[in-house]
C-alpha cells in the first residue's frame, strides 16, 4: 500500500548513533513510511534492539553495524558492509555525536577539544563522505538522487560557555552540508541540516531523577510550544527529509525547537 506524499518504499535510510535518542527518532519516521533501516552505533547489544523496534513499526529490512565514527577505517569498512547487506543508501542522517563541558574556554583542555571533534566533527566527515562517493558513483551510472541530512545544534547560532568546542563542530558541518549542497546537486542528490532544541532523550544519561525533572521544567518554561521536544518531534522531518517530498529543498537547516529561537 502506497504511504502517500513521504513513501519510503524502497528507500534505504542509514543513520548514524541511531539506537536511541534523536538518531533512532530519525530512523522512525521512515521506518513507518515503508523505508529499510540502518542503526550505525556502538553498541551491538541496543543496536540489535533498535532493529528490532524498526522492524516492528514498518520497516521492511533492518541492519545494524557496530562502529565507532570517530575511527576513519571503522566507517569505511563499515559502510563497505552496509553495501553489501543492503544493496545502497539513498538517504543517510550523520547524527552521531555528544557533548561536554569546560568550566570556561581558558580551562578547556586539548583532550576534551579533540575527544569531541574526533566523534561530532571527524565522525560526520567520514560518514559523508562515503556516502557522496557512494551517490556520485550511483548518479554516473545513470541512478541519480539521494538525501544528506546532518544534525546541528542551536548552539550553532548561540553562544554557550564552555561548549564553544560543540558549537564549532556543528557549525562546521553546517558548512560542509552548505558544499554538499552546491556539489552534489548536479547529481541530483540533496543536503540539508536539522536544528533540534532540547530533547531529552539520551542527553540526561547519569542526571538523576530531581536534576532530569528541573532541566525539562527549565527548558519548556522557555520554549513558547511550553514542552521539550519528543522523538516523534523528528519522525515527521526525518520522513520528508528523506523522501521525494523534499526533492527541491537543499542547503537548508530546519530548526525543530519549539519556538525558542524566535522566542
Amino acid at each position: 500500500m502506497s504511504k502517500g506524499l513521504f513513501d519510503l518504499t524502497g528507500k534505504v535510510v542509514l543513520a548514524t548513533g541511531a539506537n536511541s535518542g534523536i538518531g533512532l527518532g530519525f530512523l522512525q519516521g521512515c521506518a513507518k513510511q515503508g523505508a529499510d533501516v540502518v542503526v550505525w552505533s556502538r553498541r551491538a547489544d541496543r543496536n540489535a534492539q533498535a532493529v528490532e523496534a524498526l522492524k516492528a513499526l514498518g520497516a521492511p529490512r533492518a541492519h545494524s553495524e557496530s562502529v565507532d565514527v570517530s575511527d576513519e577505517k571503522a566507517v569505511e569498512a563499515a559502510f563497505a558492509s552496509t553495501l553489501e547487506a543492503m544493496g545502497r543508501v539513498d538517504c543517510v542522517f550523520a547524527n552521531a555525536g555528544f557533548s561536554s563541558k569546560a568550566e570556561s574556554f581558558p580551562d578547556m583542555t586539548s583532550q576534551l577539544y579533540h575527544e569531541l571533534l574526533g566523534v561530532n566533527l571527524h565522525g560526520a566527515f567520514y560518514t559523508l563522505r562515503e556516502v557522496t562517493k557512494h551517490m556520485r558513483e550511483r548518479a554516473l551510472a545513470g541512478d541519480r538522487g539521494g538525501s544528506i541530512v546532518a544534525c546541528g545544534s542551536l548552539s550553532m547560532f548561540r553562544g554557550i560557555q564552555g561548549m564553544e568546542h560543540y558549537g564549532a563542530a556543528k557549525g562546521a558541518i553546517a558548512c560542509i552540508i552548505r558544499g554538499l549542497a552546491v556539489e552534489m546537486g548536479q547529481y541530483g542528490v540533496r543536503a540539508n541540516m536539522i536544528a533540534p532544541g532540547f530533547f531529552p532523550s539520551g542527553l540526561m544519561d547519569g542526571a538523576s531523577e530531581e536534576e532530569s525533572t528541573a532541566l525539562i521544567k527549565h527548558f519548556s518554561s522557555i520554549t513558547p510550544l511550553g514542552r521539550v521536544g519528543q522523538l516523534i518531534d523528528i519522525e515527521g522531518p526525518a520522513a520528508y527529509l528523506a523522501s521525494d517530498a523534499s526533492s527541491f529543498q537543499t542547503g537548508d537547516i530546519l530548526i525543530i525547537d519549539g519556538g525558542r529561537m524566535v522566542k
